[in-house]
């Protein structure tokens, strides 16, 4: 959920849909019951509603709706995955951006995968989010910690040459995108959570030629394509310089390429 100035493509997003599932589903596995029956639940950042969907499966009966601010994700969620769900809840789609957002109504749970990262000072917005959480409501998010990983060093050093910066100096996140995990463990407790908070270093083997390189395609590397999708001859050039940087990164190996990734995760339930 960035800027609208982005411009998203769901179908790249999608590619890697399984290895991006996996951190949502290990987060979904930490909330505790909802105290609501039916449970109204928030996706913060539903992007295409692939994995906003697997929150039906958790709760079959809850009113889920997802947020996001980029049409192209909102219009793929709508088509694939809006409407009743086979449990007898719901799922509905609507525009929303993180920086301003509340619930209308108060919310079993409230979670956040993969878009926090987006938001500069997200952790600001916790209380206003705790503040609508019913009592014994949780939220919970997880985002990614690789700031530092070569996919991204790589990618704002390419960005800041003397090549690029003229173009491109300021259009990516730096590494203070996220908080450390101690950090957010403290905002959450401050604000009278219980808080379980952690991380985990998934090691993706992709397949196929330069995956890396099509993974962030997908994530991390749109707001350069979309600075420099009315120039495709200097969009060209800027993605082989870093598609050779990747490869030295990233050497593919006899079964695939290992792709680490760190991600963070927390899960805060209010006071019941």
């Amino acid at each position: 959920m960035p800027a609208h100035a982005t411009s998203w493509d769901p179908a790249q997003y999608l590619r890697h849909a399984g290895h991006r599932a996996r951190p949502f589903t290990d987060l979904l596995a930490r909330v505790p019951g909802l105290p609501g029956d039916p449970p109204r639940i928030a996706d913060l950042g539903c992007g295409p509603g692939n994995v906003t969907a697997l929150l039906a499966d958790r709760w079959p009966t809850a009113r889920i709706t997802g947020y996001d601010n980029a049409p192209e994700m909102l219009d793929r969620a709508h088509v694939d995955h809006e409407g009743p769900t086979p449990g007898g809840g719901r799922l509905d789609f609507a525009p929303a951006d993180a920086r301003t957002w509340t619930p209308a109504e108060p919310c079993d749970l409230i979670v956040s995968n993969a878009t926090l990262q987006w938001v500069p000072g997200h952790a600001g917005r916790f209380a206003d989010w705790i503040a609508a959480l019913t009592p014994g409501g949780t939220f919970a998010f997880q985002v990614p910690g690789n700031f530092s990983a070569p996919s991204h060093t790589l990618m704002r050093e390419l960005a800041h040459s003397a090549r690029w910066r003229d173009r491109l100096a300021g259009t990516l996140r730096h590494d203070d995108a996220v908080l450390a995990p101690r950090t957010y463990l403290e905002r959450l407790t401050g604000l009278g959570c219980a808080a379980d908070v952690w991380e985990t270093t998934y090691v993706h083997l992709l397949q196929g030629e330069d995956p890396v390189l099509d993974w962030v395609k997908g994530t991390g590397l749109r707001p350069v394509l979309t600075a420099l999708a009315d120039d495709p001859e200097a969009r060209g050039q800027f993605l082989a310089e870093y598609r050779s940087a990747l490869r030295e990164a990233y050497p593919t190996g006899p079964h695939g390429t290992p792709f680490p990734f760190r991600r963070i995760f927390a899960v805060a339930t209010k006071e019941a």
